[in-house]
């Protein structure tokens, strides 16, 4: 199971219990956010590490680079990369 696979589980998971719904926003106000998300994630049942998290924003964000006109120096400045932690807060927001 991948990464994308697992934050969509927890999310599930999340819709479910008001109590994980809350823990997990609690995580923004962390020192360190992204591992106390990932230590959550890992007591439901979804191993993922931090590592995983960055790494799954980079290698879109890498594939967004190499689709677009061959990518390298023709492909287009994008401001930005991925940031699953950041868009997991957004969708959880929603439910």
């Amino acid at each position: 199971m991948d990464i994308t696979e697992m934050l969509d589980m927890l999310l599930d998971k999340a819709s479910h219990d008001p109590q994980l719904k809350d823990r997990l926003f609690k995580t923004q106000d962390s020192a360190n956010p992204l591992s106390d998300f990932c230590k959550i994630a890992n007591e439901n049942g979804l191993p993922m590490s931090v590592m995983d998290i960055i790494n799954q924003g980079e290698e879109f964000y890498a594939e967004i680079k190499r689709s677009t006109n061959g990518g390298g120096e023709n492909s287009p400045d994008l401001d930005f990369q991925n940031d699953e932690y950041s868009i997991f807060m957004m969708r959880l927001k929603d439910i």
